[in-house]
């Protein structure tokens, strides 16, 4: 029972960490304003991740093409999770490639990528952040730990505080997230 419990305050704490910084929000802003304004220009946003970070990936897509809180119009938003794409690039090229095959793929000048990884050190999700580079695509992530590799990659990171564990760095991306959303449909329902 006490484990339970720990875990919540756990949590808490990890979130409580992440709401006393400033600069958190200001990233969200800025990660929002850059998403929001590639929406306006008709570009897209393409989003990756592994594991529970595609779960993530992919929620965010759908909620954006989808709805959130309120009715709107479809927001051109999708993940890379095509499991024959993901498959049939893993088998070819190996797994470091199955993201930036993607991008070279569907990514254009103007789009969005949101690469998500809780280490920051995901090699896919770092070629992917390459490869949205020369397509001249935007990149935003959301990392953990100390950010990895990827925290000099991008033009907004979100990193969540560290912990030793993924799912505490999962449950402040998603919470991201959802403010990213709800930070784009604000700013869109306005213009309309």
């Amino acid at each position: 029972m006490e484990s339970i419990k720990n875990n919540f305050l756990e949590a808490r704490d990890i979130l409580d960490q992440f709401i006393s910084n400033e600069k958190n929000f200001e990233a969200i802003r800025q990660a929002g304003d850059m998403l929001t304004e590639a929406l306006r220009r008709g570009n897209k946003i393409i989003s990756c991740g592994n594991g529970g970070s595609m779960s993530d990936a992919m929620h965010f897509a759908e909620e954006l093409t989808g709805r959130f809180r309120d009715n709107r119009r479809a927001l051109p938003a999708m993940a890379i999770s095509d499991p024959t794409h993901l498959s049939c690039t893993s088998n070819d090229y190996g797994y470091d490639f199955v993201f930036s095959r993607y991008i070279e793929a569907f990514g254009q000048p103007g789009d969005v990528l949101l690469g998500i990884s809780t280490s920051g050190n995901s090699p896919n999700i770092i070629k992917a952040a390459r490869a949205a580079r020369e397509r001249q695509m935007k990149v935003v992530v959301l990392t953990g730990k100390d950010g990895g590799k990827l925290s000099s990659m991008g033009d907004a990171e979100i990193r969540a505080p560290h912990s030793p564990y993924s799912d505490r760095a999962q449950e402040i991306h998603i919470k991201v997230i959802h403010s990213l959303i709800h930070f784009i449909e604000l700013k869109l329902e306005r213009e309309e």
